[in-house]
């Protein structure tokens, strides 16, 4: 008889190179980062944004043709479209939009686009969705733990979470993160564990999340 294939623990890779995005659709990896350098016409337009002071609260539904995944955001952050660096802001998002859809040939995407002055997910979980894609255009990026340390059956109880800035994971500005959630085919019990940090006092994020949704 055949010995049973061990299960390989769960892990999580990064890369500068955007291939890695590829990594994720292996059984093992509940994360996949690409460490990218934002070009500097985006990265003015966020801070900018952010300097204006207003909250920011965006939300699409996008359905995608198999044949253009790449989707028109013309309307997304509409009302600042006359600052310097907007469309090359805009069209950052739709290539990642577009890259996510190719990656798990994605119908329907849900987009969020935020700004946040405090944590938004203070607490140590795992989302209970199949695949999110997670990026910090200003401010702290998110934060992960390696499998291992946090027990998760302790998800949420605050004296379980580490207590040793060495054992949290953070994301630079740029970053993006494709995180496996608990809805992943196969991934029960293995999404990844991750919080959103809390800015430092008088700063804010801007903050890109992608759904696959259908």
């Amino acid at each position: 008889m055949l010995a049973p294939r061990l299960k390989q623990p769960l892990t999580q890779v990064a890369s500068d190179q955007v291939d890695v995005f590829c990594e994720v659709l292996q059984d093992h990896i509940n994360l996949s980062l690409w460490q990218r350098q934002l070009p500097a016409q985006i990265a003015d337009f966020a801070t900018l944004l952010l300097a204006m002071g207003q909250p920011l609260a965006e939300t699409l539904t996008l359905e995608l043709p198999s044949a253009d995944p790449e989707p028109e955001l013309g309307e997304l952050l509409g009302h600042y479209r006359d600052l310097p660096g907007h469309g090359a802001f805009i069209a950052d998002v739709a290539w990642l939009v577009g890259a996510f859809a190719c990656l798990v040939d994605a119908r329907c995407i849900g987009l969020r686009l935020r700004t946040l002055d405090k944590a938004m997910c203070p607490r140590f979980h795992v989302d209970h969705v199949p695949l999110r894609l997670i990026t910090t255009y200003a401010g702290v990026g998110s934060q992960w733990l390696d499998e291992g340390v946090m027990a998760r059956q302790r998800l949420g109880d605050p004296t379980a979470e580490p207590q040793d800035a060495a054992l949290i994971q953070c994301a630079a500005v740029g970053d993006v993160l494709l995180a496996k959630g608990e809805k992943w085919i196969g991934n029960e019990g293995g999404g990844l564990i991750h919080r959103s940090p809390q800015p430092p006092e008088g700063e804010r994020r801007l903050l890109l999340t992608l759904d696959w949704l259908a």
